[in-house]
């Protein structure tokens, strides 16, 4: 008999916290997915989370618990997929424990993550993009942080995580080399390039700012860090005011993550290389980049062209001059 609880509090001691020096991210996750185990598993076995032993948590118990997950609370493949990622990663520091447990952890192991469709890329348009930064309102202080923040996320592609924990001297917006230096995911270090624009509303930012250099860049009115959840709100708030001007931003989601696929949009569409546009999104491979090769109609159109049948001029049709065409008619 092995008790999970013991087990469980060296994986987040030993193995995330002390052996791979974990981001609190990730440890907030895998806390959750264990937290629902936990309490699905007593539900399911009538004995208190301390009292579960590790083959308490057998195969069809986890297999019925991922079930739970997608049927009764609702969550998506994803989602299912990250708390079996988990999971799996628990029983392999069991397996180095308790050996005596080989055969559960390995049918444990054996459980598959779940095949789930891929969304398209969803990005702003030029037009959209001009009446997003037109919507904050910037007669008040609120309006103008929110505009600068938008104008950064738009032209870096920042993402969310990497927006709010930005401080002030995280830019260097002089006239030449400006930039903005962010920690990304994974602790991967970067700097990217700021245009003349993003210079700009920064420098008149800063200004009004007037904070110390370790202070948040974008703070809350009473000065601290926004939450994700906050720029979440801000950017769909903005995006539905913007809707009035181009109405085409109404069938849209517009959140964090879409002003960073418009970034690399942007960059694709300006005949930027992948790689060059994974290095500046922060991308661990080029293999997440070229999503956008896919997303990206100009690189379409060219292949139509490319494959037109032979005889056919490549290109677009264009009708013949209609002065042209009423004199070959008679």
């Amino acid at each position: 008999m092995s008790l999970i609880a013991p087990t469980l509090q060296a994986f987040f001691t030993e193995r995330l916290i002390r052996q791979r020096n974990a981001s609190p991210r990730t440890i907030a996750s895998y806390r959750d997915s264990f937290r629902l185990l936990l309490v699905f598993a007593h539900k399911q076995t009538g004995k208190q989370p301390f009292e579960l032993d590790l083959a308490d948590l057998d195969a069809p118990l986890i297999g019925a618990f991922l079930e739970h997950l997608e049927h009764e609370r609702g969550n998506s493949a994803r989602t299912r997929n990250a708390r079996l990622a988990a999971i799996h990663s628990l029983y392999r520091f069991a397996a180095l424990r308790h050996p005596e447990h080989a055969a559960t952890i390995a049918r444990v192991m054996a459980i598959p993550s779940k095949r789930h469709q891929h969304n398209g890329v969803f990005y702003l348009t030029p037009d959209e993009i001009g009446a997003l930064l037109a919507a904050p309102d910037r007669s008040s202080w609120l309006g103008r942080r929110d505009h600068a923040l938008l104008q950064l996320a738009i032209q870096t592609g920042l993402r969310v995580s990497e927006l709010i924990t930005l401080r002030v001297s995280d830019t260097v917006p002089t006239t030449t080399g400006a930039h903005v230096r962010c920690r990304g995911k994974g602790r991967k270090e970067r700097c990217t390039p700021l245009t003349g624009e993003s210079v700009a509303v920064l420098r008149e930012w800063l200004k009004e700012r007037q904070g110390e250099p370790d202070d948040p860049l974008f703070p809350s009115r009473r000065g601290a860090t926004l939450s994700r959840d906050a720029v979440e709100l801000l950017v769909s708030k903005h995006a539905a005011a913007a809707a009035a001007r181009c109405p085409s931003l109404a069938g849209k989601r517009v959140s964090p993550h879409t002003l960073r696929h418009t970034t690399a949009m942007l960059l694709r569409a300006a005949k930027v290389d992948i790689a060059t546009i994974a290095l500046w999104l922060g991308h661990e491979t080029t293999k997440t980049t070229h999503i956008y090769e896919h997303a990206d109609p100009a690189l379409k159109e060219q292949a139509i062209a490319r494959t037109a049948p032979l005889g056919t001029p490549p290109g677009r049709y264009r009708p013949p001059d209609t002065l042209l065409a009423f004199l070959e008619g008679l």
